[in-house]
């Protein structure tokens, strides 16, 4: 019987037991990214893969006549034109409405502690001091205990209720800003202004875009924090280092840049205020969108997409 044709971008780089699992239940077509597309390929794709970075819009899919299906592992379709999918009845096989699902996927959460923790401490500056043989703690006193702290979580979601519950159970005070739940402040100004650290876990749509405004960021106390494991886009970050450089911030840890999915943006990261800032102070971490990176949660949403795409175009399952 002939298998799906589906268009895999590399760039993806799916765990190598998922590559093999498409490998067996379509006829893969392998580019390294949609910048090699051409038309010859498209008309041939039923099941198209869609990379952060580059727009899946309605002049695309009509250059697909076979399309059947968009797949996307990533919680957000930001670059999935969903209205314009569903006009053509094409599904899209991602995250976004697999809530039961990522219920069990933990490391995004994980890693918000982690950077929470490490950023307040400065641990990578206090390691790199013992490393180099100095053994004393009074440089890395910080400026007092997470338990006598407050959380103010934006976006009270899958990952930030799951940040809340460590939170709650180191002994912090916890509030959260997320529109129309119910025990939502009342505003991201008046969540900023009783938050000792800020935690950004929200979607990344029109709406949030710059959510966390230089104004809101003025408005957390004098020494507070700024943790996003969410996306870039939510976030001021030229205000934060002004902040930071001022002392108003006391450190802050991101793990999503605005602009990271540009094609280019590797090209030229090194250079940006943010890297060059991180490069010679010790109140700001940076790392590069590893969040959900454990080899686990790579192998079960990617496989859990795969499944989603198989049983919209009729393939095998299980």
């Amino acid at each position: 019987m002939t298998r799906p044709v589906a268009l895999y971008y590399r760039i993806l780089e799916y765990q190598p037991e998922n590559l093999g699992l498409l490998r067996d239940r379509f006829d893969l077509i392998e580019l390294d990214d949609p910048r090699e597309d051409t038309d010859k390929v498209l008309a041939r794709t039923e099941l198209l893969f869609a990379p952060l970075g580059f727009m899946v819009d309605a002049e695309k899919m009509d250059r697909c006549p076979h399309l059947r299906a968009i797949a996307s592992s990533t919680t957000g379709i930001p670059h999935i034109d969903a209205d314009a999918a569903a006009k053509r009845s094409i599904a899209v096989c991602a995250l976004h409405d697999q809530q039961a699902f990522l219920d069990t996927i933990t490391p995004t959460a994980e890693h918000t502690i982690g950077l929470m923790m490490a950023a307040w401490r400065r641990l990578p500056a206090a390691h790199a001091a013992a490393s180099a043989g100095q053994w004393n703690r009074r440089p890395w006193g910080a400026p007092k205990m997470f338990s006598r702290m407050r959380l103010g979580i934006v976006g009270h979601g899958r990952i930030g209720r799951k940040v809340a519950k460590v939170a709650h159970a180191i002994g912090m005070q916890v509030a959260f800003y997320d529109p129309g739940m119910e025990g939502s402040t009342s505003s991201v100004m008046d969540l900023a202004r009783e938050s000792d650290v800020l935690s950004l876990h929200a979607p990344a749509i029109p709406a949030t875009r710059n959510l966390v405004s230089r104004e809101v960021l003025e408005a957390l106390p004098r020494g507070a924090m700024v943790v996003n494991t969410a996306r870039g886009e939510l976030l001021d970050t030229d205000a934060m280092i002004d902040l930071l450089e001022a002392g108003h911030l006391h450190a802050a840890a991101l793990d999503a840049i605005v602009g990271e999915y540009d094609p280019d943006f590797r090209n030229h990261f090194a250079e940006s205020r943010l890297a060059t800032y991180a490069r010679s102070h010790d109140n700001l971490i940076l790392t590069p969108h590893i969040g959900g990176s454990t080899f686990d949660a790579w192998h079960e949403t990617e496989r859990r997409v795969i499944e989603l795409a198989s049983t919209v175009l009729g393939g095998k399952a299980g």
